[in-house]
């Protein structure tokens, strides 16, 4: 945890309750163009639902801060969020916050660092790797072909998958690095993370910091931002990877201008364009920001 002295008072701060802030006040940002924010919903996803999600996504975060197995968490999270959403609200937000928070919870006062979020990663078990698959029968996650090599691999496997994770040894550090280097295409943005150390997330944190204003905005800023710098691997794996880049080039030309952002958040969704792993790293990022002092 981290403790403050605001007006004689200590304001405690618990990773699990950053966690959820984190999921809450990603969708609160605006505008996040393709994604669901405070101004507009998707033909299927409801800005409540997202409430909903983060709220049932408590008790998996819970666990990963009182030390549970990362799989197990985040498996728990994964069910909790359908639970109370009904549909997949934030599975790529807590496969990237569940190592974040449980590596806060070791830092203790100290700062969270990259290091220590690789250190989680690094100590992931087979029983991870076979969790993370399980969570997939919870929802319906838009995922990329696995490796021609290991159709065996296939997360849409689920459970299925188990005697093959274990035969190979295969930990859950090992699956997202098969993600994060596919022979071509754009990798998936969240294995990336999870492999060099969540490079991204870190930067983008200093810059929600280091920004004035509303954190909705600032959050909107930091979405743009990503997406601009490179494309979106959930709109790589619906649309094809020259619909990515397009969109990204497509951000980069309204970057700093939110007025022309919204125009661009309203072409996307009636494009039925979702760029869903930029949100994940927006909101990993605004997780590292609060744990680093973030006010709202």
């Amino acid at each position: 945890m981290t403790d403050r002295e605001i007006g004689g008072a200590t304001d405690v701060r618990e990773p699990a309750d950053d966690a959820r802030l984190a999921l809450l006040l990603e969708v609160a940002g605006t505008p996040k163009p393709g994604n669901v924010d405070r101004a507009r919903d998707l033909p299927d996803l409801r800005f409540e639902q997202f409430l909903a999600g983060a709220v049932g996504a408590g008790a998996g975060l819970d666990r990963a801060a009182a030390g549970a197995p990362v799989g197990d968490a985040f498996a728990e999270a994964v069910a909790g969020m359908h639970a109370r959403a009904g549909e997949n609200t934030q599975f790529g937000c807590l496969l990237l916050l569940v190592p974040l928070v449980r590596a806060a919870a070791e830092t203790g006062d100290g700062p969270l660092t990259p290091a220590a979020v690789e250190a989680v990663v690094a100590g992931t078990t087979v029983d991870d790797a076979v969790a993370f698959y399980r969570a997939f029968e919870h929802v319906d996650v838009a995922v990329g072909d696995p490796p021609a090599d290991a159709p065996e691999l296939d997360v849409r496997r689920g459970a299925a998958a188990e005697s093959t994770l274990r035969e190979r040894g295969l930990t859950l550090a090992d699956v997202m690095a098969f993600s994060a280097a596919p022979a071509e295409g754009i990798p998936d943005r969240n294995a990336q993370e999870w492999v060099e150390g969540f490079p991204r997330t870190f930067d983008a944190a200093e810059a929600l910091l280091s920004m004035d204003g509303p954190v909705s905005e600032r959050t909107a800023r930091v979405f743009v931002d990503l997406l601009a710098t490179e494309p979106d691997s959930l709109v790589a794996t619906n649309h094809g990877d020259a619909v990515a880049r397009e969109v990204s080039q497509r951000a980069m030309a309204v970057r700093g201008d939110l007025d022309a952002a919204a125009e661009l958040a309203e072409e996307l969704v009636d494009e039925g364009i979702n760029p869903g792993t930029t949100a994940d790293v927006t909101c990993a990022a605004l997780f590292v920001a609060l744990r680093r002092g973030l006010d709202v």
